[in-house]
């Protein structure tokens, strides 16, 4: 297929989005719909799983398909031209990732208010977004954040160090949602752990290898529709169940207070001795003294980091103009507000399901033979994630007696709550969608900017555009393979990692963004000290506070090391430049001509 036929081939499906996507939807539910009345007349539980992740992929394996391409802009940027509505969608999917749909209701479920601070910050982080950098970096015209870094500051050094930063923020990312594709596909397909991360990881290979970001972006839209239905659906049916209307986000409050009243009747004693390998999380874990503090700086640290990753800036870089990218940021927030409104809902009423004798669900204060029976309990049990310990030998399930990983609550909540199966189909056939659509932005992200800003930019500058997309894609596979392999170790819950990844990011990269955009004193060397220093600061504090080489500083425990890093990375960028020469004047007018919304792209020449 020529490049021509390829763009008008593009356009087509550009004007005929509000049809193809409703079709899609009503496909989808009627698919629901299917998967319930083969239920009802005795299909078993495991089938129903496998038909929901096999019918989603496979329809995420068509889009990739449709959208293969070998045109340079469309596999790199989408051929700029993703509309503002539905490049909101899918920045959303890009967005909530494993963390969001599988994790972050966990860890409210055990964390309680501090954990808050992620919805505050991945939430307030796109008001940074919208003001500081997306419309500007649009403006631009790069390809990715290195291409930015690269072309602002000046030489192959500040680019070199910016893909740095990049790989290891996004890689530690990148681990995380392929460790909840294998949590899913282990609840789902009946498998290991770590066999379920490689099962996952073929998935997210067919949305992204083959149209990279034009793929990818039309597949996060469609996998946006599964994962927000899929969230909403057992909160609606598990509401309605408990007496909270069909609408609980404002109404749970009655939920919050029986739950403080039931732990103060139970009595949170020390978690018991951990088996199995199971996380003990009945009591908050790792949340510093002060909570207020703890919600704030955890705050801190993800609305920066999202102001930081570049797999969510690189979206932006996908819509028409400037005002588009505008208002995308403005539809992202709000497809966003629509899952993490929700998520301390779940949190709470699934603890409730637990907790309250009143309901039939209940496994706190039952006798531990019956607990350790139910149905759900012996599943998530038979694969790790879940054990019921009699180790006080009164044969009652004590609170701190009930082991759960918190990567679970999500998906083990249609089966606590006792709703139909098909409702943990769907669960985690959203919990997938979201994973694999983080996860392809994540591998695109850094594949494009080893492609683009290392090997094309600095290795091999003549390289064609053949060249060029074949060695994306193979980094694409290696990189994959390499965060699977990290992933199946487990050496941290999938909230943790996203948190790294976050502080990573802010911590190298924050400063040098905004400051490239709004200080046009801000040279290459300044930026180099800010990303370097900056980085090597946040990774120290981590190194040391995680293995309990030092205490924490101001109460900053391992998830909050980027607000060690930040002020390091401000301080050495402002020292280092000023101390050096300015930039030279084409460069200081190339960032005033950054900040006008109107005109043609500053790199549109340049590619």
């Amino acid at each position: 297929m020529s490049v021509n036929e390829e763009a008008k081939r593009g356009r087509r499906f550009v004007d005929n989005l509000g049809k193809v996507y409703g079709i899609y939807t009503l496909g989808f539910l009627a698919f629901f719909v299917f998967m319930a009345i083969l239920e009802r007349i005795g299909v078993g539980a495991q089938a129903i799983g496998i038909g929901f992740l096999l019918f989603t992929i496979s329809i995420y394996a068509i889009i990739g398909w449709l959208s293969r391409t070998m045109e340079v802009d469309a596999y790199y940027v989408a051929g700029r031209e993703v509309p503002a509505l539905y490049n909101g969608m899918a920045t959303a999917a890009d967005w909530m990732s494993g963390a969001s749909f599988v994790a972050m209701a966990g860890g409210i479920y055990f964390g309680g208010y501090p954990y808050l601070g992620f919805v505050v910050g991945w939430t307030g982080g796109y008001v940074l977004v919208n003001s500081l950098l997306a419309p500007y970096l649009r403006k631009f015209g790069c390809y990715t954040v290195p291409d930015f870094i690269g072309t602002r500051y000046g030489g192959n050094s500040a680019r070199f160090f910016a893909v740095v930063v990049l790989v290891v923020a996004s890689f530690t990312y990148v681990t995380a949602q392929i460790n909840a594709t294998g949590t899913i596909a282990a609840q789902a397909l009946g498998v290991p752990f770590e066999l379920g991360v490689w099962l996952g990881l073929l998935g997210i290979f067919i949305c992204s290898m083959l149209g990279g970001m034009r793929g990818v972006t039309w597949t996060q839209v469609a996998q946006y529709i599964v994962l927000i239905i899929a969230y909403l659906v057992p909160i609606i049916w598990m509401s309605n169940k408990q007496g909270f209307g069909i609408i609980p986000h404002f109404s749970y409050g009655g939920a919050v207070h029986r739950i403080a009243e039931l732990e103060a009747q139970y009595g949170l004693q020390p978690a018991a001795e951990a088996i199995r390998g199971v996380q003990v999380l009945t009591v908050p874990q790792n949340v510093p003294e002060g909570k207020g503090w703890a919600m704030v700086s955890l705050a801190i640290c993800m609305m920066a980091g999202t102001a930081s990753l570049p797999h969510i800036l690189m979206r932006y870089f996908t819509t028409p103009s400037v005002k588009s990218a505008r208002r995308s940021v403005g539809w992202s927030l709000f497809f966003i507000f629509l899952l993490y409104f929700s998520a301390p809902a779940l949190a709470t009423l699934t603890k409730l399901q637990l907790l309250d004798p009143s309901l039939p669900t209940a496994v706190i204060g039952k006798a531990f033979e019956e607990v350790s029976n139910l149905e759900w309990v012996k599943h998530w049990a038979s694969v790790g994630m879940l054990a019921v310990a009699d180790q006080n030998g009164d044969g009652i399930v004590q609170l701190n007696e009930f082991f759960m990983r918190p990567d679970i609550v999500v998906l083990a909540t249609p089966e606590i709550a006792g709703l139909p199966y098909v409702i943990s189909g769907l669960v985690a056939a959203g919990g997938l969608a979201a994973a694999m659509s983080t996860a392809d932005g994540l591998l695109l992200a850094i594949a494009n900017a080893l492609s683009h800003d290392l090997y094309y930019k600095i290795i091999d500058p003549q390289a064609d555009t053949r060249r060029r997309l074949i060695v994306a894609r193979v980094l694409l596979i290696f990189i994959g393979a390499a965060g699977a392999g990290i992933a199946s170790l487990q050496l941290t819950g999938i909230l943790g990692a996203v948190a790294w990844a976050f502080d990573f990011a802010c911590s190298g990269l924050f400063f040098p963004l905004v400051l490239g955009v709004w200080w046009k004193r801000a040279n290459a060397a300044g930026a180099i000290a800010g990303m370097v220093l900056g980085l090597a600061a946040g990774s120290w504090y981590l190194y040391m506070v995680y293995n309990g080489l030092m205490e924490p500083w101001f109460g900053l425990d391992h998830l909050r090391f980027g607000i060690i890093g930040m002020p390091v990375s401000l301080v050495a960028m402002v020292v280092v430049s000023l101390l050096t020469p300015a930039p030279s004047k084409e460069i200081q007018d190339m960032v005033d001509e950054t900040r006008i919304p109107s005109g043609e792209a500053i790199l549109a020449k340049s590619h």
